[in-house]
């Protein structure tokens, strides 16, 4: 991806409203920036309030695509999307079916590892490591698979890098660093862009290098810090079944298990082979690193329940006035992963309110307050997607299948978890400054009277992991916003108490429930300005773009110069 500089990125926020009325080669001309003045909305929180603890009660079992909750979640977003004053957007269906294929391991044996010296190793499954497997196989045995470390298990030929150079990978069980090689940096830049993670640092994108590798299997070693979450998601997400976009080969082309190890389990892991974990990481950080066959054999097994279904997208649509088939696009994901481990009181049911039961329910309350409002210039488009916990599934369905052309979709905005800890006096862009969007940012930022703010964390690679990222794939410019880290009550002190609060004790987790004692004026703070981007877009003639040097740029330009494209 392409690297940019902190001094750009940091730039960028401060100029934005200059450099956005810059003329750019091909979309996104001086015209196409013009950002309409538009009014407060009249958002409801008794609307917000009432959807979020709907959708995260215990009826809806957690939201997990399949389910009963599937049932209760879609049923109810098409009442409220048609009461809210939308019509079906997909051709007169409300609904996008999504093929995906759900894979329940059970019976997991422990894994072992036998060293150089014969003596086995033996660790438990759930709290010493984690497995799935993506091929749709009644059974799974690992047995005696060879272990070679592969550094950051990244293949970047623009970059010169191969963690997999001189190594045949088959039959072979890969173990994988998270994150990038130069995470620890304490800027952006550099060859992996410093402290901002790039795709290549996500476990998904490991797992696919594993697969083309040709390994049998993939282990990640797991860390706090670079993972951006503890041991306690790893396995709250990994135990239960997982949910996979339905493949024509069944998975075949995949490694036959994808999985976690705890950090110590791997220091062990390589002891075994006479290796030291440290050291070999630090050698993996380098340019040049060659994988490490350790000597070391491993071997496991498990049984799976298969079953293929067709989850759904919930399609909603306001009909514009003079420009009906230019489109801009609202998408949060409506689901959660259901049962998940029981908490110390026995409550099993991951309900997932903040995640992501408080974005669905903006979908609803932004349709309303913008029904309320007339119809837009554009149409505007409100998409609840599913199976964004299993990958970004339903999103990446709805990107290779779009029901508004891609071309004629003028840009978005995603809306994964609202603020639940009160009003502050900044919001967060995700991923930085990237495109033209920046342009309606800036000007209701500052008409909010509030601070954008750089990413705090761009080391937790936030951009890659939610719906957003499967339209910017293929050029869609999409804002992804987070609530502010200086709250109005308390300072950053508040801001980095609730964030530390949510990290280690409520996400993915039993106790992401309904509050009745939430203060609700950072949601209502943060919904206003999706509104009001949102629909300035949608008043607006014109056609952003992504920033010049981009990564999504090229998918943009060549979705524009598509007959009667942008």
């Amino acid at each position: 991806m392409t690297v940019r500089t902190l001094l750009a990125a940091a730039a960028a926020f401060s100029l934005a409203a200059c450099s956005m009325s810059a003329t750019t080669d091909g979309a996104g001309t001086s015209d196409a920036l013009e950002v309409p003045d538009v009014a407060a909305g009249a958002l409801s929180e008794e609307t917000m309030r009432a959807a979020v603890e709907q959708l995260a009660s215990d009826e809806f079992e957690g939201r997990a695509p399949g389910t009963l909750g599937e049932e209760k979640t879609v049923a109810y977003l098409i009442e409220q999307f048609e009461k809210a004053g939308l019509k079906p957007g997909n051709n007169g269906s409300w609904i996008q079916k999504a093929p995906l294929v759900e894979i329940a391991g059970s019976g997991h044996a422990p894994l072992t590892v036998t060293g150089k010296d014969g003596k086995t190793q033996s660790f438990t499954y759930g709290s010493d490591w984690v497995g799935a497997t993506y091929r749709e196989a009644p059974e799974v045995t690992i047995a005696d698979s060879e272990l070679v470390f592969v550094g950051y298990g990244i293949v970047a030929p623009e970059k010169g890098w191969n963690d997999y150079a001189g190594i045949d990978m088959k039959g072979k069980t890969a173990v994988i660093l998270v994150n990038d090689p130069d995470y620890e940096a304490k800027e952006l830049g550099g060859e992996f862009n410093g402290r901002g993670m790039t795709y290549y640092g996500r476990w998904t994108y490991k797992f696919e290098e594993a697969a083309r590798q040709g390994a049998t299997a993939a282990l990640i070693v797991h860390d706090d810090f670079p993972a951006a979450y503890g041991w306690n998601v790893v396995e709250s997400s990994w135990t239960g079944p997982q949910v996979y976009a339905q493949r024509s080969d069944k998975g075949a082309s995949q490694t036959m298990m994808n999985g976690w190890v705890q950090k110590a389990v791997a220091g062990k892991i390589l002891a075994a082979g006479g290796q030291d974990l440290a050291k070999l990481s630090a050698a993996a950080k380098k340019k040049g690193f060659k994988p490490v066959s350790l000597g070391v054999k491993t071997s496991t097994s498990f049984s799976n329940a298969i079953r293929t279904f067709e989850s759904q997208n919930v399609v909603g649509l306001l009909e514009g006035t003079e420009a009906k088939d230019e489109y801009v696009l609202y998408t949060a994901h409506w689901d959660h992963i259901g049962r998940c481990k029981a908490d110390a009181g026995g409550d099993d049911i991951c309900n997932g309110a903040i995640d992501n039961a408080t974005g669905t329910a903006a979908l609803i309350a932004l349709a309303e307050a913008n029904a309320k409002a007339g119809p837009a210039r554009r149409s505007q488009v409100f998409l609840a997607v599913t199976a964004e916990e299993s990958g970004l599934l339903g999103s990446e369905y709805y990107a290779a299948n779009p029901i508004f052309p891609l071309s004629q979709t003028v840009g978005g905005i995603n809306i994964d978890g609202m603020p639940m800890g009160g009003r502050s006096k900044d919001v967060v862009a995700i991923g930085g400054a990237k495109s033209q969007l920046d342009a309606f940012l800036d000007k209701f930022v500052t008409a909010e009277k509030l601070t954008l703010n750089l990413e705090p964390t761009p080391e937790k690679g936030f951009y890659y992991r939610s719906d957003h990222f499967n339209l910017a794939k293929v050029g869609v410019p999409m804002l992804y916003l987070k609530g502010g880290d200086d709250f109005e009550a308390g300072g950053r002190a508040a801001g980095e108490a609730y964030q530390k609060k949510w990290t280690e004790e409520i996400y993915h987790q039993p106790s992401d429930e309904f509050d009745p004692n939430w203060d609700w004026g950072g949601a209502m703070q943060i919904l206003q300005l999706y509104y009001r981007i949102g629909r300035s877009m949608a008043m607006s003639s014109g056609w952003p773009t992504w920033n010049d040097g981009d990564e999504f740029r090229g998918a943009r330009d060549k979705s524009c110069a598509a007959e009667g494209g942008c």
